[in-house]
């Protein structure tokens, strides 16, 4: 075919959601990556934690999609027959005066919509996690972890299903905008071709930015800054002294939930992600030096006081997209751009989509699709 209703960029995990949601609705829906497999980026280098929805600022995008894309991806998981597990987190101070703090992450939860949220007295915390060293904590029932990759697989056969098409190995190269849609141009292992399109959504993760200014006709004012943010993993050998997820109280500005720990569907211990800023115009590097596991077990031991050194291990690293820069006191939100915002009719941009994209992804798929009328 060389033409198509839509496009979708990116075959990470918004990606695959917005293909399978827009296959329901239209008849032909192209999905490319520039590598051999879905998900091979952000959205297999996470620690796939279904999140409640407590930190983000009231209003913001990130707080509704994550409250809306937390019970639809808890509902399709059932329907669907993939593994989860709503194992419940725990937030935890060290310290008294980091108590006020979960009391202003209570009060924030609320006013996002997360019902299910419940103070912890010390006592408390000793009865549920004895391990812990906490003066007080939250518990949020309703997190959990999911499996990423089978929930890929899933939208992927969905999509598939509804006749959409996956073309890996195919790089975007550029896009003209013309008066029913766009000319899109790729490399297809090795080859250049074109088709055209009526809808173009960039889903290009921590190259979304850099897609969006190969649309021609696309203003350089509408297209942020996009910081690459990496985050490194160690497991923890042996058993875990944990039944619930654990996180300390959020660092500040909300760069990063700091080092906290969480369990996978096979019981394994890990601890991260720190926050490191790449400089500009690094490449995506995902090693995880040994040298780092100093200032993990010095993170650790503050909430886990029996730590020991010797049992972390390098596990594996990802890269955020994150919209606000290591200067930035401000939260930013999602930035999901439709013509209302940059003024080229069928083409939607979403970038910095970050942690709680993964939890968010059904709820930003259908809200992508309502933004796309019926052809």
């Amino acid at each position: 075919m060389d033409k198509f209703d839509a496009v979708v960029v990116g075959a990470g995990v918004i990606g695959l959601a917005v293909a399978a949601s827009l296959s329901r609705r239209f008849a032909s829906v192209l999905l490319i990556d520039c590598a051999e497999a879905i998900g091979t980026g952000i959205s297999s280098r996470n620690s796939e934690v279904i999140h409640a929805g407590i930190y983000y600022p009231s209003g913001s995008l990130k707080a509704r999609l994550c409250v809306e894309g937390r019970q639809r991806l808890y509902a399709y998981c059932e329907r669907r027959g993939i593994a989860v597990n709503p194992l419940g987190k725990v937030i935890v101070a060290t310290q008294t005066e980091q108590e006020a703090q979960l009391d202003a992450l209570l009060d924030q939860g609320r006013d996002n919509g997360v019902t299910e949220l419940y103070p912890l007295s010390r006592r408390q915390l000793a009865e549920l996690e004895p391990a812990l060293a906490a003066t007080g904590g939250l518990f949020s029932p309703s997190t959990g972890i999911v499996d990423s990759h089978g929930l890929m697989l899933s939208l992927l056969a969905e999509a598939e299903e509804h006749a959409a098409i996956f073309c890996p190995h195919s790089e975007f190269i550029a896009a003209q905008a013309g008066g029913n849609g766009f000319r899109v141009e790729l490399k297809q292992q090795g080859e250049r071709m074109s088709i055209d399109t009526s809808y173009l959504i960039n889903c290009a993760g921590l190259y979304a930015t850099q897609t969006a200014a190969r649309i021609e006709g696309l203003a350089k004012s509408s297209i942020p800054l996009l910081h690459w943010c990496k985050g490194h993993y160690f497991a923890y050998q042996g058993k875990s002294p944990f039944s619930h997820l654990i996180y300390p109280v959020p660092e500040p500005g909300l760069k990063g939930l700091g080092v906290h720990a969480t369990l996978d569907l096979g019981g394994q211990l890990k601890f991260g992600p720190d926050t490191q800023y790449l400089t500009p115009c690094s490449q995506e590097s995902y090693q995880v030096p040994d040298a780092l596991r100093q200032s993990f077990f010095e993170a650790i031991f503050r909430y886990y006081p029996a730590a020991e050194i010797d049992r972390l291990v390098p596990a594996y690293a990802g890269i955020r997209p994150k919209l606000q820069g290591p200067d930035d006191s401000e939260v930013a939100d999602f930035l999901i751009q439709g013509e209302a915002e940059h003024g080229l009719a069928g083409l939607v941009n979403l970038i910095g989509i970050e942690s709680p994209g993964l939890t968010a992804s059904l709820a930003i798929a259908e809200l992508v699709s309502r933004r796309l009328p019926v052809i």
